[in-house]
């Protein structure tokens, strides 16, 4: 996320081969995109009760479902609606002070995953410790527990949420852009050992932002934190690439971010509205780090809440059907995981409501909301399952999305498929 560093205030090994980069994501297990109505379901637990927004899409002929395929139909197909909803957020919580009262209301709303938020010294054995109790809260279906994915922002430098005993000091990204590629890829996998160890799923970076040397520190979100890797395509390109293959040794899944980019604003959406982008097209260099990342197979690309004059003028990437649609789908060919950048407490979405915002990220394509804001999720998630009610197409992104992020926890180890 673009992170707003006051102190840092908020901040699996695949089953199947592991590409280049990091782990690639699919109900089929291996690279495959998942679509709604594209595998049977199985039938429903009898002690969960069907509206129509519940319904399954229709089955299509699939002659031979892989086991991936058929434990995630499994989980999906059990789900009432409520539970599918709640598995489109993930809602922050304190690394350093869990508030039980953030976490129950997200336990209430069947949220599916969390974020560690804020700065923590606690170390490795804690964390876990602090970990393993919110997992006990995740939902079960048909007697089996739908895993709690558990993410955080440990990009080093300023943006590097747990430290203390077990965890490394990483340098920022400058530094880490400034080192042999493969040398970074062993470093990166070691720090990957210790969130593993500390029971974190899925580490919110690495940043793909080009920022030219140009802007530099006047580049708020990314420059003046010394977040970016370097000041070329290429660069970037090889070390964002090399901190998610060493993350994808160690087994855990990384985040292709902000797409289409931040380097080239001046303002943070975190704490700044109107971020625009004046100069990023759907050509431009500084899409290659995404390109080369999803080709390599990334679970998980966050979206920008910024605005790309040239790319779709009249929306916010995280709201806009061109972005993540015809660009990130379509012309980049991404078939995992979206997530939103914070839409739960940013100036650059204030405009909208949290119901809108949840909408607007969901119709546009988008598959998880990130809120460091568990207060917003309430409203957030009757309003999409106001929409689902009333809309099949919606209700169709909906059942997608959830799919797709099955598909990432059973990668991660996170469903029982036994």
């Amino acid at each position: 996320m673009t992170t707003r560093v006051r102190q840092i205030s908020r901040s699996t090994a695949l089953r199947c081969a592991v590409p280049l980069v990091t782990l690639a994501l699919a109900a089929t297990g291996c690279g495959a995109s998942v679509t709604p109505g594209r595998i049977g379901d199985s039938p429903r637990s009898p002690t969960t009760s069907r509206t129509a927004a519940d319904a399954p899409p229709a089955a299509a002929s699939t002659p031979s479902p892989t086991r991936a395929a058929t434990c995630i139909d499994r989980f999906f197909s059990g789900m009432t609606t409520a539970q599918r909803v709640g598995q489109l957020f993930m809602g922050g919580i304190s690394a350093a002070h869990p508030d039980q009262a953030q976490l129950r209301t997200l336990r209430d709303h069947h949220v599916g995953s969390i974020m560690l938020t804020g700065r923590s010294t606690a170390g490795v054995t804690a964390t876990r410790k602090t970990v393993d109790g919110f997992r006990g809260q995740a939902d079960q279906v048909g007697g089996r527990r739908v895993g709690l994915l558990v993410a955080t922002d440990q990009e080093g430098g300023q943006v590097q949420v747990l430290n203390g005993p077990g965890f490394s000091a990483m340098p920022n990204g400058l530094t880490q852009g400034s080192r042999p590629a493969a040398t970074l890829r062993s470093q990166a996998a070691g720090w990957a050992k210790q969130m593993k160890a500390a029971g974190v799923d899925l580490n919110l970076a690495p940043v793909a932002d080009v920022v030219p040397a140009a802007l530099g520190t006047r580049n708020k979100p990314i420059g003046s934190f010394k977040r970016e890797y370097g000041h070329t395509p290429a660069t970037v390109t090889s070390h964002s690439g090399a901190f998610a293959a060493g993350f994808a040794q160690s087994g855990v899944m990384t985040t292709l971010k902000h797409f289409p980019g931040l380097g080239r604003v001046i303002g943070n959406t975190d704490t700044t509205a109107n971020v625009v982008d004046s100069v990023t097209t759907a050509s431009s260099p500084g899409l290659e780090p995404f390109r080369a990342g999803i080709r390599a197979g990334s679970p998980f690309v966050m979206v920008s809440s910024a605005t790309y004059t040239k790319i779709d003028p009249k929306h916010l990437a995280a709201f806009s059907p061109t972005v993540i649609g015809r660009l990130l789908r379509g012309q980049l060919g991404f078939k995992g995981v979206v997530i939103s950048d914070d839409i739960g407490n940013a100036v650059a979405v204030r405009s909208f409501s949290p119901a809108q915002r949840a909408v607007n990220f969901i119709a546009a394509g988008g598959n998880m909301i990130l809120t460091v804001r568990p207060s917003t999720v309430p409203a957030m998630a009757q309003a999409v399952e106001a929409r689902m009610r009333q809309d099949a197409s919606f209700r169709a992104k909906v059942d997608d999305s959830v799919r797709r992020i099955l598909a990432a926890k059973r990668s991660a180890g996170l469903l029982d498929c036994r």
